[in-house]
């Protein structure tokens, strides 16, 4: 990870009294060492100061080849040596790039070589400028700019070699530009002396092979040749100062060529200022317009060419190319001489043009004069990108012979000048492909971008076109970026910056320009001017001494500001004037440090006034300031004052008191608009401040620079199917002119497209991108630094399409008739016409004598229109040969192949001769037309009629079939029943009364399909009622056009029809559709292959499109809605319809009882454009409302109307209806029924009377009644679901009645009633039992003692829920012993005593009134037994219960009795048989006896007596009865008491009594 540089982690280096010591001793080291290369570096810089661009280009070459090997080896011996001669060559190649492609100053920047070796101290440092140079340099010498430029800085720079190549170029421009010489040409002898002695020098190091020093010997010879030349042709460009008149290099070459060939004159061009080359043929200019595609004249890399395409005999004439500058007129000649090749037609010669002319010849490294053929494969086409997107542009190079280990060298140019790999773009080359790829696309990548590969000395190029259109704007209607940001002049405080404007303003004028600044190695960026500026300069201030920055600009329009433009170069802010130079020293590793240093300061010194102060820029905004240092000024550094003054005040005041200035440049703001100014400067230092300078002359605050006018005479012409080529003359007067930019528009749309994002220089420039078959006008604006120029007018319209070439040849000669001495040919039309119409045919014909052709003669001599011709006066019985020509506007087209041989006899057939000129058309998947032209030969009677036969092209000749059993009279035939995707080919015979005659040619094959984007005629009728067809086709050649017939015959001459043809439409309009227009019309595409398609009007269509038309004509405003009424919210009465559709302009008129009402307090109208609904308000209707209301229509030319009769019952009923809705919403204003009561039976059968409330509050009250008696309810509302509910569990009869339920508060009441009685009671009652029978349960089987019970339960049973059984489908009868019921939520059948014919399918149905629902079960089987088993088992056991003894009543739980007392008890047992009864006391068996008698009498009563009770008799006594079906115990107890003891026990308890007291 690199350090930041030095400059930007501190400020104190900027301060001369910062010394550091430790800086000091670092600096020390290399003294000596840094001496000896910058005396170096200064005299190798010198040396190349004065020398033109051509001679360095020959130089460097030298060098490269000549001493590469011997600096490669003397490089660690001779470090002085080396590094001279690289710099040499570095900067001989960048002035040969700077010079050749006309760089100026600011653009060059120099970088210090002698910075590579070591640091020095600050008084070693020596000046780049020798003594005599500062004496010397020119008064308009702009001292150049050291920007200490590395890759480090910011990643975006060039490479370390193109900087050097900047740096010297800018040395050795300055050097030429100077006034007086400071290098004299015996200075560069001497240089070249040292040069070539180490080339002796070298021989002594090493010795060489006898093969080696020959060729060292001569490759020295051919360098001091060459130095020699360069110094020659130094001396004669010195001069004149640089000026010297034109001299051709490569001169003009005469060339015999043979016709229809192509041609190129070359010549290369000497001179300056660079020479301006006009052609001329026979001494008058040529002019590349008037005959477009003709001539091609262009200017590659100071290459001249004249081509001419497609040489005729006019073309042979003397050419002369004419070069001409401010020093004079040179002149070139050159004959073209066209021969006709007179001899057997050679295709592949005809064809040649000049590729076939011989290739150059090239050295390389394998041998001399070796052939190279350069391909170019695969190439990149015209592009088109966008701002921030990737391209890539890339072609195949194919080179032969093909040399392994010989790469060829690949060469990128975009508008001529040379791309190098940067940050934005990268060239690339895979050993066969070449790619350029951009990174990031900005609208400075646009231009011609030429790739050229060099073989030794043959090269070849391919150019193509690459537009940047803007990227999106982040505001809509935001200006363009501009373009090209570039930094003119830099100082220690400030740089001028310069842009282009862009194409889009984004809609609205640009009000100005912003500039930001950043510095490098950071992202922040600031803005430079509160208020933006609209001239394309700017100077910027503020900048801190030794810094690197970045600028970029913004434009703003009143919509906003648009985004920033590319960025520009960094530049440092260093002033190149003072003594102070850049140093980069780079150590191990790089630190990135720029280091200033001075010469140690002399005191006492003021310095002298300035001199030379001028302004250099005046805009409206600023003025610049530019003056050289005082001559007296010390050795130290000094600052400057500006001052300026008023000339009407004749003040003067200082400018810059607090910021002096360091540089000689300055710039002032806020200066008065209009207002004259004079300026002056004055310098100071340490020892005070010096005289002022000369005031300069009056200067007023405006802008110098005109706005350029706008250019003139914009005229397109056609290129490509996709191009149009614009010419314009240029802006006259302009100054400083940036280029051109052109726009396009579609003509009728009104929309401006930009054609080019950055502008163009010259007059002439393609256009591409735009829709084939639309016409575009244009118009061009110019542009410099004050601004773009008014539009121009615009062109003339011009439709994109093809420019017009020959047509190709004809084929498929026959010969359609034959007698003594003529013959009639027939031929098919050329596939291709040129993109023009074929206007004619021209034949040549020629004897073939045993095999031999003779020569070729001219059969006519006015072209024929047809595709057949009658040859006369011809041989009879001599054989023929013919070849046919077509021809349009552009002229002749190439002949047809030599047709077969032809014998000149008579015809004495009978039948007809064969039809000619069949063609197929319409093809669809299943069908075509094909069409013929009939015989020219008829036989001895005429034609009758036709036969068309078909077959599958691949089949055999005996597979012919007809298509037509009986001969037809029409010239066409609609082909039905092909089979898709199949090939066929066609023939046509005729036929006359002698019988049916030779076929024609084939036609086909012909693949049966419907093609992708097939379209077929269109029937319109328009507004006017005018119908029309209308047909569109998307595969149009540039040349191709519409042909319309009726019935396969030209309507091109009817007058009954008009034709109308644009882009890839067409239309035939009728004039007056009738009876007369019955048939089929087709409509055919020429130049494609058989695209047509028709259209069939019968009777039946006639009179729909006459209908149609009339509807028209008298157009009625369609309705989707007739006039209705509805009743709203309120009350209110809307009267409504809805049209179809309502333009801007329809109006509707509102009537009533035939008279128009208008819009006031009684009625409101509306209309909606959008969806067509006509609207009309009423508040309320009355009695005097009844009647009819109308809507009348109009829009545009069409009407309508809706009509609503309202009287009567239906007047009536809609009044009533109104006044209730407006009674309902005065309810809604209190609480209110959203939802009145209702009844909804639950999954439980109950039954819930609901209704729905709405506009309620806390203090609304809701109560309940039934039958005018409120009910009580338990739960309160609260009214957040509103829904308010009662609850009726079990519903049944007695629930029938009157339900009422009121809501009330203090802003009204409401309530709803809901009757059930009487039918709404039944039909309540009948969905209870419907869900009551719907929660039955499937049927059980239960035994009881009696037999077998089937049931099921419900939720609960009602005595309206209608049961039913029935026994295998039969329903049962009930008796005594199959009895149904229902206990409790039990529904029951009883079957007693079951027999085995109770045994099947039982079935119980619950009727609820409407439906009935039924529950089954199997009472059979297993089931049954099982039933039946536990019946036998259940009845057992209730007759032993019933029969088991058991004490039927009579004994008391307890007995209490007085003793002496007689106790009896008497008690009832049962049983079957008699039980037997037994007695126990205390649980023990008790007997019968005197005091105790115990009897049982007659089996049923037993009898229990104590005579005489005594207290032993009290105790638990048991009674046991007991039979065989079981036993019963019955236990009472008897208590005996005695009084006395009783009295006694009831005293004592009072006394107790007392005593607790």
């Amino acid at each position: 990870m690199m350090s930041l540089p030095f400059y930007q982690k501190s400020l104190e280096q900027y301060d001369h009294r910062y010394r550091n010591k430790d800086f000091r001793t670092s600096l020390s080291q290399y003294h000596e060492q840094q001496k000896k290369s910058s005396a170096i570096y200064t005299h190798g810089s010198s040396a190349y100061s004065s020398r033109s661009s051509a001679a360095h280009r020959q130089e460097s070459q030298a060098f490269s080849q000549a001493l590469a090997a011997s600096y490669q080896q003397q490089a660690s011996r001779a470090t002085e040596s080396s590094f001279e001669s690289a710099v040499s060559r570095k900067a001989a190649s960048a002035y040969d790039y700077g010079y050749s492609y006309g760089l100026t100053d600011s653009s060059l920047m120099l970088e210090d070589y002698s910075s590579k070796l070591s640091p020095q101290t600050k008084r070693a440092k020596k000046s780049l400028l020798s003594g005599e140079e500062k004496e010397n340099l020119p008064s308009d010498y702009m001292v150049p700019i050291f920007s200490g430029r590395q890759v480090h800085v910011g990643g975006i720079t060039d490479t370390e070699e193109e900087r050097i190549k900047e740096a010297a170029a800018y040395i050795a421009q300055k050097n030429l530009l100077a006034s007086e010489e400071g290098i004299t040409t015996s200075k560069q002898s001497k240089v070249l002396k040292q040069s070539t002695s180490s080339l002796h020098q070298e021989e002594v190091f090493e010795k060489k092979s006898r093969k080696v020093a020959v060729r060292e010997k001569a490759e020295y010879l051919s360098l001091r040749k060459t130095l020699e030349e360069t110094e020659a042709f130094h001396r004669k460009l010195n001069e004149d100062h640089l000026l010297h008149a034109p001299e051709f290099v490569i001169k003009l070459r005469s060339h015999t060529v043979w016709e229809k060939e192509n041609v190129k004159l070359h010549c290369s061009v000497s001179g300056w200022p660079e020479p301006r080359v006009t052609w001329y043929k026979n001494q008058v200019p040529i002019n590349v317009h008037a005959n477009p595609g003709k001539y091609i004249i262009e200017n590659r890399y100071g290459m001249h060419t004249l081509e001419i395409n497609n040489c005729d005999f006019e073309d042979t004439a003397q050419y002369r190319a004419s070069a001409m500058n401010v020093k004079g007129e040179l002149s070139a000649y050159a004959s073209v001489v066209v021969k006709r090749y007179k001899g057997e037609f050679d295709e592949t010669r005809f064809h040649a043009g000049a590729s076939t002319l011989p290739l150059s010849f090239a050295v390389t490294p394998y041998g001399y004069a070796s052939k190279f053929e350069i391909h170019f494969d695969d190439k990149f086409d015209v592009s088109f990108g966008r701002e921030g997107e990737t391209l890539s542009l890339g072609c195949r190079v194919v080179i032969t012979p093909e040399i392994k280990h010989f790469q060829p060298e690949i060469q990128w140019h975009r508008n001529g000048a040379p791309i190098s790999s940067s940050k934005w773009v990268q060239p690339q080359w895979s050993g066969d492909r070449a790619t350029l790829t951009f990174s990031h696309l900005n609208k400075e990548d646009e231009g011609l971008y030429t790739i050229r590969v060099r073989m030794g000395e043959y090269y070849e190029q391919y150019s193509a076109y690459v537009f940047v259109r803007d990227a999106d704007a982040e505001i809509e209607g935001a200006p363009a970026s501009p373009l090209d940001v570039v930094c003119l002049d830099a100082n220690k405080d400030y740089v001028i910056i310069s842009w282009k404007q862009p194409a889009v303003d984004g809609g609205s004028p640009i009000l100005g320009y912003f500039i930001d600044k950043c510095e490098v190695g950071t992202d922040s960026w600031s803005q430079c001017n509160d208020t933006p500026v609209k001239f394309a300069r700017f100077p910027v201030t503020g900048l801190i001494e030794g810094r690197s920055y970045i600028f970029r600009v913004r434009a703003v329009n009143k919509t906003g500001i648009g985004l920033p433009s590319r960025v520009s170069e960094p530049v440092a802010a260093l002033d190149p004037a003072e003594k102070a130079r850049l140093k980069s020293r780079p150590s191990a590793p790089w630190t990135g440090q720029i280091i200033v240093t001075e010469e140690e300061p002399r005191e006492g010194i003021v310095p002298g006034p300035p001199t030379e102060l001028s302004v250099t820029e005046a805009t409206q905004n600023y003025v610049v300031l530019s003056w050289k240092p005082p001559s007296q000024r010390g050795h130290e550094g000094i600052v400057y004052f500006v001052e300026k003054c008023d000339t009407e005040t004749e003040n003067w005041q200082s400018v810059n008191t607090e910021l002096p200035v360091k540089s000689p440049r300055f710039a002032l703001f806020d200066l008065s608009e209009g207002k004259s100014y004079r300026f002056r400067v004055r310098c100071s230092n340490s020892a005070g401040v010096g005289e002022p300078s000369e005031a300069t002359e009056v200067t007023v605050v405006q802008d110098k620079l005109d706005i350029p006018k706008a250019p003139g005479n914009i005229i397109p012409s056609r290129n490509t199917d996709s191009s149009v080529v614009v010419t314009w003359e240029e802006s006259k007067d302009a100054k400083e002119l940036a280029g051109y930019y052109i726009e396009s528009s579609v003509v009728g749309s009104g929309k401006w497209e930009p054609c080019n994002n950055n502008p163009v220089k010259g007059s002439r420039f393609t256009c591409h991108g735009l829709a084939t078959g639309q016409s575009y006008i244009f118009r061009v604006r110019a542009v410099n630094a004050a601004g773009l120029s008014e539009y121009s007018q615009d062109s003339e319209a011009i439709e994109v399409k093809a420019a017009i070439a020959a047509p190709s040849p004809p084929y498929d000669i026959t010969c359609l008739e034959s007698c003594r001495d003529s013959m009639v040919l027939g031929w098919k039309q050329p596939d291709k016409s040129g993109g023009a119409e074929i206007t004619g045919y021209y034949v040549n014909y020629r004897e073939v004598i045993d095999g031999v052709p003779g020569k070729w003669r001219e059969a006519n001599i006015k072209a024929v229109s047809e595709e057949a011709y009658k040859i006369s006066n011809l041989k009879e019985n001599t054989v023929y040969q013919f070849q046919v020509a077509a021809m349009n506007i552009a002229g002749l087209g190439a002949p047809s192949e030599v047709s077969e041989c032809f014998k000149c006899e008579e015809w004495t057939i009978a039948v007809p001769g064969p039809p000619h000129s069949l063609k197929y058309s319409e093809v669809r998947k299943t069908s075509l037309v094909l069409q013929w032209k009939p015989p020219v030969y008829t036989g001895r009677t005429p034609v009758t009629g036709y036969f068309v036969d078909v077959k599958e092209a691949q089949a055999k000749d005996d597979q012919w079939r007809g298509l037509n059993e009986a001969a037809i009279k029409n010239l066409y035939l609609r082909v039905q029943g092909l089979k898709e995707g199949v090939s066929y080919v066609f023939r046509v015979r005729a036929i006359n009364q002698a019988g049916v005659g030779k076929p024609s040619d084939l036609a086909g094959p012909v693949v049966a399909e419907t093609r992708p984007e097939t379209k077929e005629i269109v029937v319109s009728v328009d507004d006017d009622g005018i119908i029309s067809l209308n047909f569109e086709c998307d595969q149009m050649a540039p040349s191709s056009e519409f042909t319309w017939s009726k019935d396969y015959l030209s309507t091109e001459d009817s007058p009954r029809v008009e034709v109308e043809c644009k882009g890839n439409k067409t239309k035939l309009t009728f004039k007056d559709l009738g009876m007369e227009d019955l048939g089929t019309f087709s409509c055919d595409v020429t130049d494609t292959d058989g695209i047509a398609s028709s259209y069939v009007i019968d009777e039946e269509e006639l009179k729909r499109l006459l209908a149609l038309s009339q509807e028209h004509k008298f157009p009625t405003v369609p309705v989707k809605s007739e006039l209705a009424v509805e009743i709203l919210e309120k009350g209110q009465v809307r009267f409504w319809m809805q049209a179809e559709k309502l333009s801007g302009n329809a109006k509707v008129n509102y009537v009533f009882n035939e008279k128009e009402i208008f819009e006031g307090p009684k009625y409101k109208m509306n209309i909606d454009r959008n969806t067509g609904i006509i609207e009309m308000f009423m508040e309320k209707l009355l009695d005097e409302d009844e009647g009819t209301y109308t809507f009348q229509l109009q829009d545009g030319r069409a009407t309508g109307h809706s009509t609503l009769v309202l009287i009567g019952d239906v007047y009536k009923e809609l009044q009533k209806e109104a006044e209730f809705q407006r009674q309902e919403w005065i309810r809604k204003q209190g609480p209110h029924f959203a939802e009145y009561l209702s009844w909804e039976v639950t999954g439980e059968c109950n039954v819930l009377l609901k209704c729905k409330v709405a506009n309620i509050k806390k203090e609304t009250h809701i109560l309940w009644y039934k039958d005018e008696r409120e009910i009580s309810v338990d739960e309160t509302h609260d009214f957040k679901d509103g829904i308010c509910t009662l609850l009726i569990t079990e519903f049944s009869r007695k629930d029938a009645g009157t339900y009422e339920v009121i809501l009330k508060d203090d802003r009204g009441k409401d309530k709803s009633r809901l009757k059930l009685v009487d039918e709404a009671f039944q039909e309540l009652m009948t969905e209870v039992c419907k869900k009551i029978a719907l929660s039955a349960t499937d049927l059980k089987i239960q035994s009881t003692a009696e037999g077998i019970r089937l049931y099921s339960f419900v939720t609960y049973y009602l005595d309206d829920l209608k049961v039913n059984w029935s026994h295998n489908g039969t329903a049962i009868k009930y008796t005594d012993r199959v009895k149904t019921g229902a206990t409790g939520e039990q529904i029951w059948l009883q079957i007693n005593e079951p027999t085995p014919n109770d045994q099947g399918k039982y079935i119980m149905e619950l009727f609820d009134g409407k439906t009935g629902h039924q529950k089954t079960v199997d009472l059979s089987g297993q089931a049954y037994d099982e039933a039946f088993a536990e019946f036998q088992r259940l009845k057992q056991a209730a007759i032993a219960e019933k029969n088991r003894a058991r004490v039927v009543g009579g004994l008391p739980d307890v007995v209490t009795i007085q003793e002496g007392k007689v106790l009896n008890l008497t008690c009832t047992v049962w049983g079957d048989p008699t039980p037997e009864i037994s007695w126990l006391k205390n649980e023990k068996s008790l007997d019968s006896d005197d005091h105790c008698n115990l009897r049982f009498e007659a089996g049923k009563t037993a009898y229990f007596t104590i005579s005489g009770v005594t207290t032993s008799d009290s105790g638990k006594y048991g009674l046991v009865v007991k039979n065989k079906y079981g036993s019963e115990t019955s236990d009472f107890t008897i208590s005996v008491f005695i009084p006395e003891e009783e009295a006694r026990v009831a005293a004592a308890k009072p006394e107790k009594g007392n005593k607790s007291k």
